[in-house]
């Protein structure tokens, strides 16, 4: 008999179980895995994008998926509590580009290691489970079913993540859970994830990395109006496009559809129509007697020189002082609106985030605590709240799961 059980040993899921056990909870937390913190462990490429060292407002601000909806939480568990608890847990933290707030070790173990080590101070006790029913009685909670055990409780917080990298165990197992309890799940899709495109050009540069480019994301079905721009690091794959701006533009394309969006890139963002002309007369003059396909070197990748040139309609072969100015301003509209429409999103498996998830609508704000079912509670991914990218949703986890945890 324990006062509550919380399923999922990630980020939601440890933060609820120590601030319940703080409150002198008895907390049982079931993980499926061998190891908690499995997806801790590798986001941020391994440095784990803590929170944003920023208000709370701007938390929500910067969730497009429901951000209302954690006004309470946010405001009472705040980036700098995050910090705080991190710090007062022994690991030192930075701020980085964007407010982004890492670890000094650039270590995202050091995180789940850190609230690995103050669950068991917390004397919460830990075991590996896979839960297949929460169970109820007169329409209220009284614990959980696992392949092996039953464990009773008045209270269960369902922690378990959304879809995305299923590896680490987030499967969508949560989200059935609670449909099985009478809950709306809000259908799964991937946020912050790549996107695909048919475009033969993607794979003709396939692994080529642009640092400084602008993105620019517009609604064909709207009137060509733009949802996203940014400026940064971008990525040609195979399928399309990644790379962090193409992720954060992902969160922005709500309603996904074959040719609904177009991402245009500005290769050349430093320069404005006029300055880059002038530098296409000086590269055009200074290659005078060469080829138009080998002037280029200077101004692009090489992986993308032929991209261009094909683009541009110019013929590779002809001399550079032979282009005429109609020709340039072909070539500079190429390099300023450089064009790839999207077919789709990267498969939600390889997702950041997942979008989706149980109904807010049918959540506590204050509580977490199901409006349906007494004694259940939701933190984390698994509710239909996602963000953009910059230690936001991790933040969302350990506000939820500290509301959560006050509550249990």
């Amino acid at each position: 008999m324990f006062d509550a059980v919380v399923v999922g040993g990630g980020a939601a899921g440890m933060m609820a179980a120590i601030t319940a056990a703080e409150r002198g909870k008895h907390v049982l937390l079931l993980e499926k895995n061998a190891q908690l913190g499995r997806k801790i462990r590798i986001t941020g490429k391994g440095r784990c994008n803590v929170t944003n060292n920023c208000e709370p407002r701007t938390v929500i601000e910067s969730t497009p998926g429901n951000g209302r909806f954690l006004y309470r939480a946010v405001n009472h568990f705040t980036p700098q509590d995050t910090m705080d608890f991190f710090e007062g847990l022994g690991v030192p933290l930075k701020t980085e580009r964007g407010n982004r707030v890492f670890p000094v070790s650039d270590n995202a173990h050091d995180i789940a290691d850190a609230l690995w080590k103050k669950l068991k101070k917390c004397c919460v006790e830990i075991r590996q489970g896979n839960v297949k029913e929460v169970l109820t009685e007169n329409g209220s909670v009284i614990g959980v079913r696992t392949e092996n055990d039953v464990f009773e409780a008045p209270s269960v917080l369902l922690a378990c993540g959304g879809a995305s990298y299923p590896g680490t165990g987030s499967n969508g197992d949560g989200a059935r859970l609670a449909e099985k309890l009478g809950h709306t799940i809000i259908p799964m899709r991937p946020s912050l994830v790549a996107l695909t495109s048919d475009d033969e050009d993607c794979p003709a540069m396939q692994g080529l990395s642009l640092r400084n480019c602008g993105v620019t994301v517009t609604d064909n079905e709207k009137k060509k109006k733009p949802v996203y721009t940014d400026f940064g690091e971008l990525l040609f794959t195979h399928f399309g496009l990644s790379g962090p701006t193409i992720l954060s533009a992902s969160a922005h394309m709500r309603h996904m559809a074959p040719g609904r969006y177009t991402v245009t890139l500005d290769l050349k963002p430093a320069l404005t129509p006029e300055q880059l002309d002038q530098r296409l007369l000086r590269d055009l003059e200074k290659n005078k007697n060469r080829n138009f396909s080998n002037s280029l070197d200077e101004l692009l990748p090489q992986k993308m020189i032929p991209v261009v040139v094909r683009r541009s309609g110019i013929p590779p072969e002809e001399k550079c002082n032979t282009i005429t100015r109609e020709q340039r301003a072909v070539l500079l509209d190429v390099l300023k609106h450089f064009t790839v429409e999207i077919s789709g999103f990267a498969p939600l498996s390889g997702a950041i985030v997942t979008a989706g998830g149980v109904s807010v609508k049918e959540v506590d704000p204050k509580t977490m605590q199901s409006k349906l079912i007494p004694g259940l509670y939701f933190a984390g991914e698994i509710l239909d709240v996602d963000a953009y990218t910059g230690g936001f949703n991790l933040q969302i986890a350990f506000a939820t799961g500290h509301a959560a945890g006050e509550n249990l």
